[in-house]
């Protein structure tokens, strides 16, 4: 039978051994995980403080107006170019109808002026002929006057015939040079007071087209505010709509992850809406300027007595592949887990080339040349057969 003292001995060398055992452990699971820190984990870069953001089109009038239509409702799908919301236009078609007819009236004045400079040009001519037939029939008269064969009365008739032909002339030549002067160096649709008409026609065209308030881009409606009978002025918000296929996700990292980020390192992203069996593949496409705490409405004022060091996180940009978008759409706002594949560090860490599709709206320039284009059809109608 074993006494105590021969048991104490034998649970200490157990003990020893569990201890070794779980010392070896510790080692080995410290070992396995440094080697796959060191081989996989310390090239990427994870957060799940990411963010799917987009552009958020304000729709505004440019006039202001009685709100007579609404054609669309938040959640909708809109096309660029389709109307939104209807303005009373009787005041602008009114407007529109009043400057057309002084633009053709104004056409058929100018019109006037160019034919009484063919005219005058043309009466010129003539009188020119007559003048010199005058003159010729007047040095006739001279040669034979000496041997009496012309009254001196018939020679007196035939210089007053000459000097009446030449002051007719005159006054001819003196009413083209003002009538060129009110048309030089122009045509009818280049003439200023058919500029200015035109003018008008293009102010109060636009004001009517700008009662039809449509689409910029194509999207989803989301807050919608606007309401019929609703008395608006210009710049007001009605609606906006969210272009969800341009979507991007602004990750938030920690400050001490962002050493190894460059621009075009690809990321792998998956959304709580669809969980981890849908992947997103994208690019960075920028870095933040600055970490959300200084653009901040009130940045913190860390020059006090009691300041405390918080890690700080700066937004990265991070483009998505748009086929994705298209299988799997993305809300606004929906949370993402993005991670950053770190080994091609070859990258800048600040963009240094200009976007290259700007942004624009076309629907104003689509309005004008629709004006333009009537501005041309009234002046060719007014025109008549005259130089344009």
């Amino acid at each position: 039978m074993n006494t105590p003292n021969q048991e104490a001995p034998a649970q200490n060398g157990k003990r020893r051994t569990r201890l070794i055992a779980l010392g070896v452990a510790v080692l080995v699971g410290v070992g396995l995980y440094g080697s796959y820190w060191y081989l996989h984990a310390r090239h990427f870069e994870e957060t799940d403080d990411a963010y799917v953001a987009s552009d958020l089109v304000q729709i505004t009038s440019e006039v202001a107006g009685a709100v007579t239509a609404v054609f669309v409702d938040d959640t909708q799908h809109v096309e660029r170019g389709q109307l939104l919301v209807q303005l009373d236009d009787a005041d602008a078609q009114v407007s529109t109808a009043a400057a057309e007819a002084e633009l053709a009236r104004t056409v058929r004045q100018v019109r006037a002026v160019f034919s009484q400079a063919d005219g005058l040009k043309a009466q010129i001519n003539e009188r020119q002929i007559a003048l010199r037939s005058a003159r010729a029939d007047l040095q006739r008269r001279q040669k034979v006057a000496a041997d009496g064969a012309v009254s001196a009365e018939e020679l007196q008739h035939a210089k007053d015939q000459v000097a009446q032909l030449e002051a007719a002339l005159n006054i001819s030549q003196e009413s083209l040079r003002t009538t060129q002067a009110q048309i030089a160096d122009t045509r009818i649709e280049t003439h200023p007071q058919v500029l200015a008409a035109a003018a008008k026609v293009r102010e109060a065209g636009l004001a009517l087209r700008r009662t039809r308030i449509v689409a910029p881009v194509s999207g989803t409606v989301a807050r919608r505010g606007v309401q019929i009978g609703a008395r608006i002025a210009p710049g007001a918000a009605l609606m906006a709509v969210v272009p969800l296929d341009r979507v991007w996700v602004d990750a938030n990292f920690k400050e001490v992850q962002l050493a190894g980020i460059r621009i075009g390192q690809p990321v792998e992203l998956h959304s709580d809406l669809y969980g981890k069996d849908v992947n997103y593949h994208g690019k960075i496409a920028g870095l933040g300027a600055g970490s959300g705490a200084a653009f901040a409405l009130l940045p913190a004022q860390n020059a006090s007595g009691n300041w405390i060091k918080i890690v700080q996180r700066v937004p990265v940009r991070i483009a998505l592949d748009p086929k994705e978008l298209s299988d799997h759409p993305l809300r606004v706002g929906l949370s993402m887990t993005a991670t950053v594949d770190l080994h091609d560090g070859s990258g800048p860490l600040v963009a240094t080339q200009l976007r290259s599709e700007p942004q624009r709206v076309t629907i104003n320039e689509q309005r004008d040349a629709e004006v333009q284009q009537q501005i041309a059809r009234i002046i060719a109608d007014n025109a008549g057969h005259a130089a344009l």
